[in-house]
């Protein structure tokens, strides 16, 4: 019985991923930098649990993966700061 719930408190619930999710939305999304703390908590523990699951080949690959998500979303957010805003092209010689 107590290997049993063993097990089942170290299976990936839906609840982790909502969790997760929940946090990274308000973090990335919202800008709302106070849910950093969760975010990492959260996400540290779904990492333990699919570390568990997967094989280092394959939790290489999904850590690749998330970064790249992570460098995407970072740099359009910072593109769209920059948005709007008016920049003088004209070379040198030709403003006199």
């Amino acid at each position: 019985m107590d290997s049993k719930i063993e097990q089942q408190l170290e299976k990936i619930m839906p609840e982790d991923l909502a969790r997760t999710f929940e946090s990274a939305y308000y973090v990335l999304i919202q800008g709302q930098h106070e849910h950093m703390d969760d975010l990492l908590k959260h996400g540290g523990t779904l990492l333990r649990k699919a570390a568990q699951k997967f094989t280092p080949t394959q939790m290489i690959l999904g850590i690749a993966v998330l970064a790249t998500v992570a460098v995407v979303i970072v740099s359009r957010s910072v593109s769209d700061e920059s948005e709007g805003e008016a920049e003088d092209v004209s070379p040198r010689a030709e403003k006199r």
